[in-house]
């Protein structure tokens, strides 16, 4: 005959397996009374755990959300996903630290999930503990993988908001400056935030279009000095490449917008609720890939070329990404690849370091024309190529 304090936990293990219990059933696993089911749930209620009465032929109980979070109980591989996931987090969090000698805005995240392994770790019988220490590892991240990571409360203000349905006010910081003595043609990077219709267009572009796509964007003057006050309607909360976004629809700017939650500081209290406009393609997933892509929304690359490379389809598809490799023979093979500008797509086929012939768009062999001349000035020490050198 197991003891109340077993039977109790049993009981809690398996109202936590399945929503809705019939009383006989629960009886039944035990191998007890259903008055002692009755009175074991009262027990429960008492230690905090919300659990409802259902009403029926069969008359059951449910496990239900409470105000608190009452004690949990995990099987062995759900504590131990559980662990690994709190760990990668504890990770990854820590290592968002912002420049400055002090933690980063994401700290609170990672300590906090530092203190939860922590705490469930101990708890764990040990040879769960040693399943948990085998499984160990150093986050490396790449190094293009951002640093910047958003405050915990941050984040939850926005979610709340999203859920809420309600308009959100907020400062929104200016991009950090680029390093002293940085280059400003980067085209073999691509656009590091998607809000660049607000921000200023992406810096890969070229001369004439940053101009164009500067008079569009049209910002605020002093904004690189200070922080500009938005108001949107919050739609979606997403990640993308280690940041979170906030993907929005701007009140001012009567467009939508995905803003970085690192250099987001929410003003309260939240406005009106309002009704959710549709996304356009109705895929969030897609919209924002759309967006680094330098799309106005859901779709292909900006700029997309076909070259012929003089390399086996293996070896290129391996390093071609999204892009469509066709084998043509022997050592040949055709690439269809995109790109957020045409001396970025440039760039990306010259990578593959091999004899190639383009098949277009003109687009590309002008793209490429420019970066040769480029590469033939830097190489005779000519410095920047004439094209380049009326610019500031």
């Amino acid at each position: 005959m197991p003891t109340t304090s077993s039977r109790l936990l049993a009981l809690l293990s398996l109202l936590q397996a399945r929503r809705d219990w019939p009383g006989a059933d629960l009886a039944a696993r035990l191998d007890v009374h259903v008055r002692t089911i009755r009175r074991d749930v009262d027990r429960l209620r008492e230690l905090g755990y919300p659990i409802v009465a259902t009403k029926g032929p069969d008359g059951g109980y449910r496990l239900d959300a409470g105000s608190r979070l009452p004690p949990l109980l995990f099987d062995d591989d759900q504590a131990v996903a559980l662990a690994v996931a709190l760990q990668t987090t504890a990770a990854t969090a820590g290592s968002g630290a912002g420049p400055g000698p002090g933690p980063g805005p994401g700290a609170d995240i990672g300590e906090a999930a530092a203190r939860a392994l922590h705490t469930v770790r101990d708890l764990m019988p040990a040879r769960l503990r040693h399943r948990i220490d085998t499984l160990r590892a150093t986050v490396v991240a790449p190094p293009r993988t951002p640093a910047e990571q958003p405050d915990g409360r941050v984040l939850a203000t926005l979610a709340d908001a999203v859920r809420a349905r309600a308009e959100l006010r907020f400062d929104y910081a200016p991009p950090p400056a680029p390093p002293q003595g940085a280059p400003d043609d980067r085209a073999a990077a691509p656009p590091q935030d998607p809000d660049h219709r607000a921000d200023g267009p992406p810096p890969d572009l070229d001369a004439a279009t940053r101009s164009r796509a500067r008079e569009a964007a049209a910002p605020p003057p002093g904004r690189e000095a200070a922080r500009v006050r938005r108001r949107v309607q919050p739609h979606h909360l997403v990640t993308w490449g280690g940041r979170w976004y906030l993907l929005a629809w701007d009140l001012d700017r009567a467009d939508w917008r995905t803003f970085r939650a690192d250099r987001v500081t929410p003003r309260v209290p939240t406005g009106p609720r309002f009704t959710p406009r549709a996304l356009p393609g109705g895929d969030v997933a897609a919209f924002v890939t759309g967006r680094f892509r330098g799309a106005d929304g859901p779709g292909d690359w900006p700029c997309r070329g076909e070259v012929i490379l003089d390399l086996p389809a293996a070896d290129v598809a391996r390093h071609a990404f999204d892009g469509l490799v066709e084998e043509l023979g022997a050592g040949r093979c055709r690439l269809v690849l995109g790109s957020w500008s045409w001396t970025g797509l440039a760039c990306a086929i010259g990578r593959f370091d091999a004899d190639f012939e383009v098949v277009g768009p003109p687009e590309l062999r002008s793209a490429l024309a420019r970066l040769a001349r480029r590469a033939a000035g830097a190489a005779a020490g000519e410095g920047r190529s004439p094209e380049a050198r009326h610019l500031p």
